[in-house]
């Protein structure tokens, strides 16, 4: 069984449609998640600059959700469901800042 991935400090880059937030790890690990259409992404990243991004399927890390939102704009989802949906853990000391 693989360790948990932990969110350490968070930024929410936008509320709805899709919400979406750049997170970090303990040990400075990038990530970019997004909820769109009912779908939650994980995407690990160098950085949160998308001129620098790979634009590859590699960097989707876990996905979740089955795209068979109540409509086709579903894209609304808070920090805490979406990291239990997603299997992250939020650290006890996480830092927050965003929308």
């Amino acid at each position: 069984m693989t360790e948990p991935i932990i969110i350490a400090r968070v930024i929410q880059t936008c509320l709805a449609c899709p919400s979406q937030w750049d997170a970090w790890t303990p040990d400075g690990q990038y990530l970019y998640l997004r909820y769109r259409f009912g779908i939650g992404t994980v995407e690990t990243h160098d950085s949160p600059d998308v001129d620098t991004w790979d634009l590859i399927d590699d960097a989707v890390l876990l996905e979740f959700g089955d795209g068979l939102a109540s409509n086709n704009y579903d894209g609304e989802i808070g920090l805490e469901e979406f990291c239990e949906r997603a299997g992250l853990l939020l650290a006890d000391d996480v830092q927050r800042t965003g929308n």
